[in-house]
C-alpha cells in the first residue's frame, strides 16, 4: 500500500500534527487524485474535537478533509469516465451501498450505508477513513466530480461542502426569479447562499446580527440587509419572503424568521444547531408556512452545481493557508475569523 503525507489528531484535545496514512493501491473502479486544495469545514473542527460523539464518535487518529479538489494520478482498467490529468473533486461521500431506494434516486447523500469521507469505516483497508488534509487519496469512479477548468481551484474546494449544501434546497425549492429569498447569517455558508440566490434570478436579503456585514453582504450580491435584532425591520418585512435559507449553527429564535415567511412559504436549515430549536405550532399554522432541512446532496446533483458555478462563475471566497497554519485557522474558525471560508494549498505538505 502506497504511503501519503497527511496532518491528523491524535485525540480531542491534539492539535493536528503532521503523520503518514495508508492509501490503497486503486481498484478497477477507482480513481487516484493528487489534492491540490483542500478547504476547512467547520464540521471538521467539530470531529477532530469529538464534539458531536453522541451522533458520530471520532476514532483517532483523524485526518479531516471532504472539501477536496485535486489532479487524477491514475485510474483503474475499469474507469471511463476520468483520465490522468483531469481535474477532480470529492466531497462527503466516497462510497455508498448504490442498491438502495435512495441510491438509485441519485440521494447517495440519504443512503443508510454511506461511507463519508473521513471517520467512516473503510471497507478497503479496514480502519476508518481518511480525509483530504493529506496529499493524495484514492475514491470510487463514481463519487469523484469533473471540476470546471475556468474556476479558480482554491475557491472551488468549499464548493464541495458549502456549496452543494446551499446550493441544492435553493434550487430545489423550484423558480426563485424575482422572488423575495431570505438568507439568514453571512458565513461559509450563507455567503454561498447569496451567491446561488442571486445567480437564480431572485431578489435576495440578508438577515445578520452584525450591521459591519451589511457592505460585503451588498458586494457579495444581496439587495437588501436586515439587522434581525432591528424589531422595527423585521416587522416591515414580515410575511413577505418566498423562502428562507438559514445557515445559524447557534441557537436562535426561529419562529423571528418563520414569521417573515408569505403563505406557503419554507424556510430550511442548513445550519444544525447542538440544541433543539423552539418551534412555535401557531408560525407554521397560520400562512400554510413549512420548515424543513437539508444535508449537502447527491453525487449527480453536486456535478449539476459545479457545472452551474463554471457557468456563471461561482467560487467560494476563501483565505489560502498552509497546512502548517491549521491549527491557527480553527481558532480563527472559532471567532468567525475568516471571510468566509479556509483553503488549504496543499504544496505546503510536501516540505513535511
Amino acid at each position: 500500500m502506497p504511503n501519503a503525507k497527511a496532518y491528523s489528531a491524535a485525540s480531542a484535545t491534539s492539535p493536528l500534527a503532521s503523520t503518514t496514512i495508508s492509501r490503497r493501491e486503486p481498484t478497477e473502479r477507482d480513481v487516484q487524485i493528487e489534492i491540490l486544495f483542500c478547504g476547512i469545514c467547520h464540521s471538521d473542527l467539530h470531529s477532530v474535537r469529538n464534539e458531536w460523539s453522541s451522533v458520530m464518535p471520532t476514532v483517532y487518529p483523524v485526518v479531516p478533509g471532504h472539501e477536496i479538489v485535486g489532479r487524477v494520478t491514475k485510474v483503474g482498467s475499469a474507469v471511463t469516465n476520468f483520465k490522468p490529468g483531469d481535474l477532480a473533486g470529492v466531497g462527503c461521500l466516497v462510497d455508498s451501498d448504490q442498491s438502495c431506494p435512495h441510491c438509485h434516486e441519485d440521494l447517495e447523500q440519504l443512503c443508510p450505508n454511506q461511507v463519508l469521507t473521513y471517520n467512516s469505516p473503510d471497507r478497503h483497508l479496514g480502519g476508518v477513513t481518511y480525509g483530504g488534509y493529506s496529499e493524495s487519496i484514492v475514491v470510487d469512479e463514481h463519487f469523484v466530480l469533473h471540476v470546471p477548468g475556468n474556476l479558480e481551484l482554491a475557491g472551488v474546494a468549499p464548493l464541495l461542502c458549502a456549496g452543494i449544501t446551499t446550493y441544492s434546497p435553493i434550487h430545489r425549492w423550484g423558480d426563485i426569479k424575482g422572488k423575495k429569498v431570505g438568507i439568514v447569517g453571512l458565513g461559509g455558508l450563507g455567503h454561498m447562499g447569496v451567491k446561488f440566490a442571486r445567480a437564480f434570478g431572485a431578489r435576495v436579503v440578508v438577515f445578520t446580527t452584525s450591521p459591519g456585514k451589511k457592505e460585503d453582504a451588498l458586494r457579495l450580491g444581496a439587495d437588501e440587509v436586515i439587522i434581525s435584532t432591528n424589531a422595527e425591520e423585521m416587522k416591515k418585512h414580515a410575511g413577505s419572503f418566498h423562502f428562507i435559507l438559514d445557515t445559524i449553527a447557534a441557537d436562535h429564535d426561529i419562529n423571528a424568521y418563520l414569521g417573515m415567511l408569505s403563505h406557503d412559504g419554507n424556510l430550511t436549515l442548513v445550519g444544525a444547531p447542538e440544541t433543539p430549536l423552539a418551534v412555535s405550532a401557531f408560525a407554521l399554522l397560520f400562512g400554510r408556512r413549512s420548515l424543513s432541512g437539508s444535508i449537502i446532496g447527491g453525487i449527480k446533483e453536486t456535478q449539476e452545481m459545479l457545472d452551474f458555478c463554471g457557468a456563471h462563475n461561482i467560487t467560494s471566497d476563501v483565505e489560502v493557508i498552509p497546512i502548517q497554519r491549521v491549527n491557527e485557522a480553527y481558532e480563527r474558525l472559532l471567532k468567525s475569523d475568516v471571510k468566509y471560508r479556509f483553503s488549504i494549498d496543499m504544496a505546503s505538505l510536501k516540505g513535511e
